[in-house]
């Protein structure tokens, strides 16, 4: 009678072509990390940003998210490599990217809003026809040559004008005839606190967030179909929750697919974490403090990050230990300062 191993090799020299290794366990692989420039953040990711995989960065405004991209940005620029920044509500500061080092050379700017493309919409939906535009041909009459026609045709709508005044709905209802009142809608209470959605404030002329979000995850699905960028930053910080997190989460997977084959970093700046499982990289930012180095002068801001959700922490040990491994720190505090605060 065979052994145990001996059907394990028949059944998986017989799978070997179907199901490479069918009960071998997969071995687990080192991640390529990149690193931010940020040497606390660095020592906390062991490293940087993941290669290859959609790295989150949640967190409201001014926590310190966009400063985090741009300083990852201007390292994957110093290196020679490609990037590109889809500013899906044009907050993005050129002169702020290059002071932090960005190569804008190397850097491919998309600002979704579609400005040009809805002049020409609304420069279509309220022009006039061509007809109304023509002036009309001036025909010989009885008058000299004047632009209206024979005294006979001008009465010709004259009944058409009288049976239209005389129809019922046109005729003015008497006292004694039964009024029919109509109901008035009820209107709908609104508190003061309720938030504001971004489509009550925008600016006249301005694209609903909705199509400013078609518009940028249509360029990112593109740009990574094409390749040839190592780090691509969706920017959806300024895009309120309500509408980032009805993203469809087949999306994201399918980012996470492309991102994977083509070794490019996605950094999804958000203020809702909405790629769930297809990150592989969750941080979450808080509020920034003011540093008081100064008393009358603004000098920085400290921020501080913390990380959410990790799937590979980077160790190849198939050994569980018997004892509680020691808690490790999962947030870190850095500073960015001013240009004019000087390094200190």
């Amino acid at each position: 009678m065979p052994s145990a191993a001996q059907i394990r090799l028949q059944i998986e020299t017989a799978l070997e072509r179907k199901i490479p290794g069918a009960l071998t366990p997969v071995a687990k692989v080192i991640r390529a990390v990149a690193a931010t420039g940020i040497d606390a953040l660095d020592e906390l990711l062991k490293g940087g940003l993941p290669v290859g995989l959609i790295s989150e960065l949640v967190g409201p405004e001014c926590s310190g998210r966009t400063s985090v991209a741009l300083s990852f940005l201007a390292r994957m620029t110093e290196a020679g490599k490609v990037c590109a920044w889809i500013d899906v509500s044009n907050v993005l500061d050129p002169n702020s990217a290059a002071a932090t080092g960005v190569d804008l050379a190397r850097l491919l700017w998309v600002r979704c809003g579609g400005s040009q493309r809805t002049a020409q919409r609304a420069s279509r939906s309220f022009a006039l026809p061509e007809k109304y535009l023509v002036p009309a041909e001036a025909k010989k009459g009885l008058h000299g040559g004047g632009c209206s026609g024979h005294p006979r045709n001008e009465v010709k709508g004259l009944s058409e004008a009288v049976s239209g005044l005389l129809r019922p709905e046109a005729i003015a209802p008497r006292c004694g005839e039964p009024q029919l009142r109509q109901r008035s809608k009820p209107g709908i209470f609104e508190p003061n606190y309720s938030p504001v959605s971004l489509a009550a404030v925008r600016p006249s002329g301005s694209m609903s967030p909705w199509s400013r979000m078609d518009q940028a995850l249509r360029v990112t699905d593109q740009l990574l179909q094409g390749g040839g960028f190592s780090a691509i930053v969706l920017d959806l910080g300024s895009v309120a929750p309500e509408f980032s997190s009805r993203v469809p989460l087949a999306t994201w997977f399918r980012y996470r697919a492309a991102a994977e084959r083509t070794q490019a970093s996605i950094l999804l700046l958000t203020q809702y974490a909405c790629a769930k499982s297809s990150a592989e990289l969750s941080l979450c930012f808080g509020p920034g403090e003011a540093l008081r180095d100064e008393v009358t002068v603004f000098t920085g801001i400290e921020h501080r990050t913390e990380v959410v959700r990790r799937r590979f922490t980077g160790t190849v040990e198939n050994v569980v230990p018997l004892r509680k491994p020691p808690q490790r720190t999962d947030a870190a505090n850095w500073l960015s300062r001013t240009a004019w605060a000087g390094s200190r």
